[in-house]
């Protein structure tokens, strides 16, 4: 199945260098669509609006800076969608990190890095880890870094999609491994097995090969489990999933 991919940037130049950015670091089949404003952006999406998931897009790379508005009020508009949602931007600043997060962006990539660097950041959804350029990677660590204890410095969330809950690392304080929540009842079978090899620390990719599906569609279905437990990290479902027997 083809995977669908939005890219929303206004400069022609750079919209280029994104999409061969796109078509290095998947070896999937993929439709790009490429956009100049959120106009154009919100038209392409309204086309699947009442479709089934699957037939819309699975990664949208959005510029915070366009012509007819922010990529930001664009961010907080795709908050119940199931895409991955990466910013693609020049600015590095806690201004414009903070707010892309808190508006559901699940990466953030500088365009001025290298070709090889971008490919490699964009790989990491495969592998389970959120894309982040350097940079930005170091920023928030040392962001967190003063509010970490003596005894070492407080760790990303590893699991993808979990950016946005980074300020709240696990605790046991919220009792998980005591209290599955009854949402657990309503995993279906195919997350249940999501969650069992995501616990035994297979990557995205290795589960897709393993369930003989798409990794797109694993991370659609480690979002669903995240929401339904109402977990914000791979540490936390494998609580909840030890707990049930299932490793």
């Amino acid at each position: 199945m083809t995977v669908k991919v939005l890219i929303i940037e206004d400069n022609p130049v750079a919209r280029s260098f994104l999409c061969r950015v796109v078509r290095e670091s998947f070896s999937d089949a993929m439709e790009l669509v490429e956009v100049g404003d959120l106009e154009n952006a919100r038209r392409q999406v309204a086309k699947y609006a009442g479709t089934p998931t699957d037939a819309g897009f699975k990664l949208i790379l959005v510029d915070l800076e366009l012509p007819d508005g922010n990529g930001m009020e664009f961010l907080t508009e795709l908050a119940g969608s199931p895409a991955i949602k990466i910013v693609t931007t020049l600015y590095s600043d806690d201004d414009h990190l903070f707010p892309a997060l808190q508006c559901g962006a699940d990466g953030y990539l500088l365009k001025e890095d290298r070709f090889e660097v971008l490919v490699e950041e964009l790989q990491r959804i495969v592998r389970g880890q959120p894309p982040l350029s350097p940079a930005i990677a170091r920023r928030l660590l040392s962001h967190f870094r003063p509010a970490s204890s003596d005894s070492g410095t407080m760790p990303l969330n590893s699991g993808f999609g979990s950016l946005s809950s980074s300020h709240a690392p696990f605790s046991n304080s919220r009792n998980v491994a005591l209290d599955p929540p009854p949402e657990w009842e309503r995993l279906t079978p195919r997350e249940s097995e999501v969650l069992t090899y995501l616990s035994k620390g297979f990557t995205i990719k290795e589960i897709a090969n393993l369930m003989g599906i798409k990794w797109f569609t694993v991370n659609d279905h480690i979002k669903s489990i995240y929401k339904k437990l109402n977990v914000s990290s791979r540490a936390e479902a494998a609580v909840l999933a030890s707990k049930q027997g299932l490793v």
